[in-house]
């Protein structure tokens, strides 16, 4: 995969849209393009007007490419000194800081450090990698200030077809067992079930199972969404299940894409 950096203006900022949902007040990224290359995403049409798109040459609309900003700790501990009304940061919200990009430069655990420094912030995990257990000796020094979040998109038994549209995210089941452990060792977790795609995740069955299961791992709140339809991102989704032979599921996520609102 293709890594290009850039030089982002924020380390913490405001966040309405996750402040509306009671995610976070804050959020902290780390870059604009997400090496885990989940066909779904549909942070490309969020952050299209971002010049790293135009400085790396690529579309914000395709993926095998990743794009990182290495400075982001340094902003990060910056404004979590400066800013004097803390509450709770989202530790990501439009790419994740344990993408493979991200833990090149030891992003996620780094940022941690900068905002745990500081008393009165709080934090919210979220990432598709199962390497956020190595920061788990951190987080348990400041247990009582971090919430784990390891996002769920269906249950074990679609691994296959999990595997086809987040193709470099951790294992469905490696993302479940970190939850686990995270319940094990006393750290405070949280439940998020996102994207729950048709054909995948969506049965009353299938997400029943994936609530027991985060309530079985200790989760505070469960957080619960359908896909973004933003942008090519559905398309891209049934394109990869047809090229990988899930035509069921395919087709599913078409009867979405084109059904009239």
């Amino acid at each position: 995969m293709e890594v290009y950096e850039t030089t982002m203006k924020g380390g913490i900022t405001r966040t309405k849209e996750f402040e509306r949902k009671k995610l976070a007040a804050f959020a902290v990224n780390v870059g604009t393009k997400c090496g885990h290359g989940c066909h779904y995403c549909s942070s490309g049409a969020l952050l299209r007007m971002h010049p790293s798109f135009a400085e790396a040459g690529a579309s914000p609309f395709v993926g095998g490419y990743a794009i990182v900003d290495p400075d982001t700790p340094e902003r990060v501990a910056r404004d979590a000194k400066r800013i004097r009304n803390r509450g709770m940061v989202q530790l990501c919200t439009t790419v994740d800081a344990w993408s493979p990009e991200a833990q090149e430069h030891d992003l996620g655990r780094r940022c941690l450090e900068a905002i745990l420094a500081e008393p009165g912030w709080t934090v919210r995990i979220l990432t598709k990698n199962a390497a956020v257990a190595n920061e788990f000796d951190l987080i348990q020094k400041h247990a009582d200030r971090v919430l784990v979040g390891l996002s769920l998109t269906g249950n074990a038994d679609k691994a296959d077809v999990l595997s086809v549209i987040e193709p470099h995210a951790s294992p469905i089941a490696e993302r479940m067992a970190v939850l686990e452990k995270a319940h094990r060792l006393g750290l405070r977790t949280y439940g998020m079930l996102c994207p729950l795609l048709p054909g995948i995740s969506d049965t009353p069955q299938q997400i029943e199972a994936l609530i027991r299961f985060v309530v079985k791992c200790g989760a505070e709140e469960i957080f619960v969404e359908p896909v973004n339809a933003r942008a090519n991102c559905l398309s891209l989704t049934q394109e990869s299940l047809e090229e990988a032979g899930y035509l069921a599921e395919a087709k599913a996520v078409e009867s979405i894409r084109t059904r009239k609102v």
